[in-house]
């Protein structure tokens, strides 16, 4: 199991203290999140990148439907290049949320699922230096300037890229196969996600050849008792995911309450239990 911590708030300097902050009190990994406005994730990741030297980096999530899949290919791997080989991209469809900005983007599901499947192809190809790409919604022609993809290439052979996977839903798990990662989530109704979940979900990945892909668990534990934090963090572990990212969602984005307590978690270290 690793550790992550995501940092869903604050300024861009904020952000880049807590990572460090993070790195110093043994998380494996630092995750932001990203808007249609608001502190840029891949700028700040790249600040970052700079500041540390063995922290994972990556966003929790892009939503690539709205991006241009050229420009979040080129910004990952500047990131990758700044830290060495330790960019992870995750992607998703995006929020639909009131709290967040709306810009007049496809908004209907099934247009975001096709552009979202576009843009991971078309990123990889340009991580693997293919360059030409023609889709439905993206196209990608190289110019006669070889050198702009070739200073592009990533540090790392393939950077992962993880995906939010609806299980057990066919195409969207279908998605997922082609990547890296899963951050899961479980169409239960009004039930909260448990390990046994997670295990069935693994135990699906495994059948279908993929029992190496990362597998996502999230959540809140308290600072002041890693014992217990430790120990629920261990039942996702034996379900077989493989990283546990801390969140503080329910707070006020950009509180100073929200701030203190997350800067409170990161240094108390990751839930892990003593050997």
């Amino acid at each position: 199991m690793r550790y992550g911590v995501i940092l869903p708030g604050g300024s861009a300097r904020d952000q880049l203290d807590m990572a460090v902050l993070a790195e110093e009190s043994g998380w494996d990994g630092v995750f932001m999140w990203e808007a249609a406005y608001g502190v840029e994730p891949w700028a700040t990741l790249a600040a970052i990148a700079v500041k540390t030297e063995v922290v994972r980096l990556g966003t929790l999530l892009t939503p690539l439907p709205w991006r241009r899949p050229w420009k979040v290919a080129s910004q990952v791997a500047t990131v990758d290049q700044l830290s060495n080989g330790r960019a992870i991209l995750t992607v998703g469809l995006g929020a639909l949320g009131t709290d967040l900005p709306r810009t007049g983007e496809v908004l209907d599901l099934h247009g975001r699922a096709q552009v979202l499947d576009e843009g991971i192809d078309l990123i990889r190809a340009l991580w693997s230096g293919a360059g030409r790409f023609s889709g439905s919604h993206f196209s990608y022609e190289p110019g006669d300037r070889h050198d702009l993809e070739e200073m592009a290439r990533p540090v790392q052979a393939r950077i992962p890229i993880w995906v939010v996977g609806l299980f057990p839903r066919a195409r969207s798990m279908q998605r997922v196969l082609r990547c890296d990662g899963v951050v899961p989530q479980f169409a239960l109704g009004d039930r909260m996600p448990t390990p046994a979940d997670a295990a069935e979900l693994c135990t699906w990945l495994s059948e279908h050849g993929r029992g190496d892909m990362d597998v996502i668990a999230e959540g809140e534990t308290p600072p002041d008792e890693p014992s217990k934090g430790a120990e629920a963090v261990a039942a996702w572990e034996r379900a077989g995911c493989t990283w546990w990212l801390e969140t503080r969602w329910a707070m006020p984005h950009h509180s100073i309450e929200r701030l203190a307590q997350i800067r409170d978690r990161i240094g108390a270290g990751p839930p892990v239990l003593e050997s």
